[in-house]
């Protein structure tokens, strides 16, 4: 037994999913408070389309401290690099988003979460997305089952795309795969409720944890968008996938997260990724 191993068998879970449930809540209360005084003037760019804020970066450090104090043998995964430290992807580590919506936070759209996910090598075990702006906190942990506000939630029982509504989000780079996209989204169009483009991957997937989307597909992710929401969706009942099928998902980048109805958008999706 490795040493992560040693570490995450003697960890109880359930409690320490109780603990990140409070520090992200808290870290949603600090959004809604800087949203309140945010100037455009704050925006900082990344790359193209990739905004960034002095809020991302500050709830950031405020969630590593806290989470370092509540589990100090666990590495670091985020997206603002506030530690300075290069994780080791196959250890235990925390992997976080500190503002998942930054282009919806900036424009004041309400659609943007906390997510907190803790995850031995590429398999999440614990995690936590919070939406500040409906007091809703989704939670989970590996064997526990899926929850909002302490409720037990599950996925949606469709098991078809005819019945189905389904989450997306578009790239802001990559663009070449562009094509494929679009002739997905033509296909399920055709086929589906609808789609909908929240603008947070981690409220995506919250949603299909507690059955208010059937699935949620998109490509160029990162592991902290994703971390919190697939276990989510597991722990509910769905099904996680990368758009091959297999269970790469969390550091491949893409994802197709979903109930009954998963294997069916799979095989669309493949139809044109391939």
């Amino acid at each position: 037994m490795t040493s992560n191993e040693s570490d995450f068998s003697s960890l109880d879970l359930a409690a320490l999913t109780s603990d990140i449930c409070a520090i992200a809540t808290d870290a949603g209360a600090f959004l809604l408070q800087e949203r309140s005084r945010f100037q455009r003037d704050d925006i900082e760019y990344k790359g193209l389309n990739n905004l960034v804020s002095y809020v991302d970066k500050e709830t950031e450090k405020q969630l590593v401290a806290r989470l370092n104090q509540l589990l100090p043998q666990a590495g670091f995964i985020t997206e603002e690099g506030t530690t300075g430290q290069e994780a080791d992807p196959t250890a235990l580590n925390w992997i976080i988003d500190p503002l998942d919506g930054t282009a919806n936070f900036i424009h004041n759209l309400p659609v943007f979460s906390v997510s907190i996910g803790l995850a031995l090598g590429s398999t999440p075990i614990a995690g936590v997305i919070y939406d500040p702006n409906r007091a809703e906190c989704f939670s989970a942990w590996q064997g526990g089952g899926a929850y909002c506000n302490g409720s037990k939630i599950s996925v949606s029982p469709a098991t078809q795309l005819g019945e189905s509504l389904i989450a997306t989000g578009f790239p802001y780079y990559s663009f070449d795969q562009m094509q494929k996209y679009l002739q997905i989204l033509e296909t399920l169009m055709q086929q589906t409720h609808g789609l909908r483009r929240m603008g947070s991957a981690a409220i995506d997937l919250a949603y299909v944890a507690c059955g208010r989307f059937e699935a949620f597909y998109e490509y160029n992710l990162n592991s902290w968008d994703m971390a919190a929401g697939v276990l989510l969706v597991q722990e509910a009942g769905g099904v996680v996938t990368d758009f091959e099928g297999g269970d790469a998902f969390l550091f491949r980048g893409d994802v197709i997260a979903g109930s009954g109805m998963h294997s069916e958008l799979l095989r669309v999706i493949q139809d044109y990724w391939r």
